[in-house]
């Protein structure tokens, strides 16, 4: 078989250019505060219009079990005492959204609300729904935070390009590929669907709200200091159940990274971001530049197939951040990274005081072979050794990492 060729890059290991710096955000902040995760700016979406971004959430008490039944008590569904063609909306919108033209589309009471195809059951009832302030916005759309039958919720509102129809069928498919994956997904440490709707000029995708925000925002907030050793295994567990499941039901997330990992008010966390997740048996059409370049593996990069161990590359790049409380490979932008990951075999550099466990779980993960990679099921067992190794004999270890010291290694 055929070697792909190596990933070049845009500009080398030593040049410090950034306006060649790829990594801009889909979305970008309105204001700060917000507890919703977005692409920041240590991220590199490609996505050709898919307009995908994490939203915070809370915990799910829904049960994973599988049963039909379930989803039929979910508080996002629509009551079946009235019809789809009813649920015209006489929902409130925010004072400060009366200039919101995409808000307007939504509520507008005279345009009647589409069903969903397939997935009817999770329309929402826009009477149900609050608006509240915008807090991020991108080139196709906007995150509001607002309520849902009295609950929090996280509203990403998606506008159908006028005059261009082939983006537009894009977007429309990449809508109903995210409302199948949420309206499946059902587990604790995944983010929980509310519902959806379409109108002839908007879509719509509401979710649960996080008042943690994202894992990226806790480790800024904690400006590089190292982060408990128990809770960061404890969040470790969280996430690679998470993929876990999601693995288990022959998805690839392959957007996996600290800005698309929530935190709900019980301290856990919610793996999120599914706008850019595939059934895995469709690998031949996989964009590789979904995912960020500082989580990616090199095969992605190198736009060479690739399977779930993708996520498994990307998670030994999150635990190494949940460990240090650092931005891999900080002392890069997103495009040297991929270079340096691709061509020079860099990963980021493990703390001397690392438990042997943690090291050979990030080690393995972040492995160039994808084989040698081990799948979720063996990564949640490894972590839960540790979290024993840890109750029973570190207890208040921490892990420090000396800043002044080079973050990456070959």
């Amino acid at each position: 078989m055929l070697e792909a060729p190596k990933f070049t890059g845009i500009i080398g290991l030593n040049n410090h250019h950034d306006n060649f710096d790829l990594s801009q955000g889909f979305y970008h902040k309105l204001g700060e505060g917000s507890n919703m995760s977005i692409d920041s700016f240590g991220s590199l979406p490609m996505t050709d219009g898919g307009g995908s971004v994490a939203m915070s959430v809370d915990n799910s008490s829904v049960g994973s079990n599988g049963s039909h039944t379930l989803f039929l008590k979910h508080q996002g569904r629509v009551n079946n005492s009235y019809s789809i063609a009813q649920s015209v909306n006489r929902g409130r919108v925010a004072h400060g959204l009366s200039d919101d033209a995409l808000a307007r589309a939504l509520m507008d009471p005279r345009v009647q609300t589409e069903g969903l195809d397939n997935f009817d059951e999770w329309t929402l009832d826009l009477r149900r729904l609050n608006m509240g302030p915008a807090f991020a916005q991108g080139a196709f759309g906007k995150l509001y935070r607002g309520t849902y039958n009295g609950e929090d919720v996280a509203i990403k509102l998606l506008e159908r390009p006028e005059n261009d129809l082939e983006r537009a069928q894009l977007m429309e498919q990449q809508f109903q590929q995210e409302v199948m994956m949420l309206a499946t997904l059902r587990h604790p440490n995944i983010v929980r669907f509310i519902g959806a709707c379409r109108k002839p000029m908007v879509w719509c995708i509401v979710t649960e709200y996080a008042k943690g925000g994202s894992v990226r925002q806790f480790l800024i907030k904690r400006q590089n200091r190292a982060v408990p050793l128990k809770l960061a295994v404890k969040q470790a567990l969280d996430v690679a159940r998470g993929m876990e499941y999601v693995h288990g039901l022959g998805l690839i997330h392959r957007d996996l990274k600290s800005d698309n990992l929530l935190i709900s008010a019980d301290r856990s966390i919610k793996v999120a971001d599914f706008g850019v997740a595939r059934i895995e048996v469709q690998t031949e059409g996989m964009t590789p530049e979904t995912g960020t370049y500082r989580w990616m593996a090199p095969e992605m990069i190198q736009h060479r197939p690739y399977t779930q161990k993708v996520d498994v590359y990307s998670f030994g790049i999150v635990l190494w951040e949940l460990i240090t409380g650092m931005l891999p490979f900080q002392n890069m932008t997103a495009v040297q990274a991929a270079f340096a990951v691709v061509n020079k075999g860099v990963r980021p550099i493990i703390p001397n005081d690392c438990l042997p466990v943690l090291c050979e779980i990030m080690t393995r993960c972040w492995d160039g072979n994808p084989n040698i990679r081990p799948h979720f099921t063996e990564v949640v067992r490894m972590l839960e050794i540790a979290e024993t190794e840890i109750m029973t004999t570190v207890r208040k270890a921490r892990f420090r990492c000396c800043i002044g010291q080079p973050m990456t290694m070959d």
